[in-house]
């Protein structure tokens, strides 16, 4: 059965994400579709992004990822189909396909009609373009029937920060927060192999890196590697975000002792 997933900022209360469910279900009624989230923060392209690359390497191959976290829409940002690492993504040209970019074997402009629902509007291409679009390619219709290639270059990127390791010493950043308040960093647990005794570094304290939360005291700081491969600052029984003053953007490092 052909799959689907829904990554969106639209949240519950209001019909669009069941609009479009009901429009892909319209196309390919035997396609399965599964949310992601739809309560990324609103207009966040960045955190889409990390939410985008952290689950749909979890997916079978040629799974179609829908993402549309678009504050553009209806303007002259494109609206884009593409195929990287065995799937394909569908969503707004704004930045929000950066992490998959790099192994992006081919990708296009949806402008085919055909493959539209009728006088798409200026405010809700979820429904009325990136939806269609992806239930006709579970429908085994080519990427290139949706319109004309586009080059890799031209495509819009955002501004991904990677961490460095400097002798005995890996810097990095705290690039998503997620609802308990646990801040995680773009450091994988790769690059602290090596590392003697390893501490952390963050918002001016040292902490212990740990196997799971339960190891730190209740309301303890610490950090880990999380289910992701990532290095995590977290707070036992709490948000590291609100206890520690930890935000998006802010730097972490792990040191050698």
């Amino acid at each position: 059965m052909p799959i689907i997933t829904l990554l969106t900022d639209f949240g519950l209360a209001d019909p669009f994400v069941g609009v479009m469910k009901g429009v892909i279900l319209s196309i390919n009624p035997r396609v399965q579709v599964v949310d992601i989230t739809h309560q990324v923060r609103p207009q966040d392209i960045q955190e889409a992004a990390f939410l985008l690359w952290d689950s749909y390497r979890h997916f079978p191959p040629a799974t179609v990822h829908v993402a549309v976290v678009d504050p553009g829409v209806g303007s002259q940002r494109l609206p884009i189909a593409l195929s990287a690492q065995g799937h394909f993504f569908v969503g707004p040209d704004n930045g929000l396909f950066s992490p998959v970019l790099e192994a992006l074997k081919e990708v296009v402009a949806i402008e085919n009609p055909a493959y539209m629902l009728p006088r798409p509007s200026r405010t809700f291409h979820g429904r009325d373009i990136f939806a269609p679009a992806a239930a006709w390619l579970t429908r085994g219709v080519a990427l290139q029937e949706l319109g004309p290639l586009l080059s890799k270059e031209a495509l819009k990127r955002l501004p991904l920060a990677k961490a460095r390791k400097e002798g005995q010493r890996v810097v990095g950043q705290i690039v998503h927060i997620d609802r308990f308040g646990n801040c995680i960093s773009n450091i994988p647990a790769e690059m602290l192999q090596g590392l003697r005794g390893p501490v952390v570094l963050a918002a001016g304290r040292r902490l212990r890196l740990y196997e799971h939360y339960s190891q730190a005291e209740p309301l303890g700081a610490g950090a880990l590697i999380n289910s992701s491969g990532l290095l995590e600052v977290f707070l036992f029984r709490g948000s590291a975000a609100e206890g520690l003053g930890l935000r998006r953007g802010q730097e972490v490092e792990v040191v050698a002792t």
